[in-house]
């Protein structure tokens, strides 16, 4: 049975990004996580000049309490993934953590480590490690341990997830798939056939997660090994990279207009960080201050094709007008593909 801590996360309106404290602020947004349904109400179709202009005037400058209210209005109502298919994506789809044993030198002190991994077809993290190792020689003797995984690991406000588990050797009838799907994540990790090498599984007995002002919306929480392993792996954030990329790099402008549009906040700058099939993450500015949004689709993205669509199309942000400079941001992400 999951057993979930969801209470609001009290916190300042912004979080900064570079690691140091925001100044005192009044403003408190107590987010909770919310369902993940769809609503698709007929709006006017706006310019991305139209746009810009009504935010504008939605937010005067320096009317902090109207922006909180903004943000606060829809990030309570955008739609995300359920934590345990948001954790499960974010684990399949990272490569590094610290994983924490009892040291075996130090008894009764615990000892971390920086490593490397990837996931089996059930979630369970795949650690190559050498019998010279120290965590190796802990394991060894207790196989108890921990693999903590940070989304962001220089925003300690973002989705952190902690997976408590018993570390065992993978058995020889399993190496060859498993050495398969290590590779896939680590292409240039020869060293994993050197004899000293073996690859060990992390059996999964409680999944922990936390989040604070970036994605407040999920809460915090633990799942047992049965939910976790269930869940699903989001198909489209495969793609987040390749995605973010081109339109970081080619339409910076119109990530701007979407994110105005969608939260009538007139940011100075946005750019994607990741999507998944219900949205995309970004991290915008607005008057000096840093700090992340989740900008929802109007509809779940079915294939990579539809989030091109999606992207392109978002809230109606495009007019008639603007089909040519629509046409290049499909054609780009279209490049990608064959990438």
């Amino acid at each position: 049975m999951m057993r979930t801590v969801v209470t609001p996360w009290q916190t300042a309106l912004f979080s900064r990004l570079n690691g140091r404290n925001s100044p005192p602020s009044p403003l408190i947004l107590h987010f909770r996580h919310s369902s993940t349904s769809f609503s698709s109400p007929k709006t006017p179709r706006l310019s991305m000049a139209a746009a810009a202009q009504s935010t504008t005037q939605s937010v005067s400058a320096g009317d902090d309490a109207n922006v909180f209210q903004l943000i606060q209005s829809h990030q309570e109502k955008a739609a995300r993934l359920p934590p345990v298919e948001e954790i499960r994506t974010l684990l399949d789809l990272s490569v590094r953590g610290t994983l924490s044993t009892f040291s075996q030198k130090n008894e009764g002190y615990p000892s971390g480590s920086m490593v490397d991994f990837a996931c089996d077809a059930d979630g369970s993290p795949i650690l190559a490690v050498s019998s010279l190792a120290v965590h190796t020689k802990d394991l060894t003797l207790n196989p108890k341990c921990s693999l903590l995984v940070a989304r962001d690991p220089e925003d300690r406000t973002d989705l952190v997830v902690t997976l408590h588990g018993d570390a065992i050797p993978v058995p020889e009838k399993d190496q060859a798939a498993i050495r398969t799907a290590y590779l896939a994540r680590h292409p240039k990790a020869f060293w994993v056939d050197f004899g000293d090498f073996q690859f060990i599984r992390i059996e999964p007995k409680v999944v922990r997660y936390v989040s604070g002002v970036a994605t407040a919306l999920l809460g915090s929480g633990e799942f047992s090994n049965e939910e976790y392993k269930a869940a699903k792996v989001d198909p489209i954030a495969q793609f987040s990279k390749p995605v973010a990329s081109h339109m970081n790099r080619d339409h910076a402008e119109d990530t701007k207009a979407i994110v105005q549009h969608s939260t009538s906040i007139p940011v100075d700058f946005a750019y994607i960080l990741d999507l998944d099939s219900l949205g995309f993450n970004v991290k915008a500015g607005y008057q000096g201050e840093n700090f992340k949004l989740r900008i929802p689709f109007t509809r779940r993205a079915e294939d990579r094709k539809d989030v091109k669509t999606l992207i392109s199309t978002q809230e109606g942000c495009f007019s008639t007008s603007e089909l040519p400079s629509l046409r290049m941001v499909k054609s780009g992400l279209g490049r990608g593909e064959s990438r």
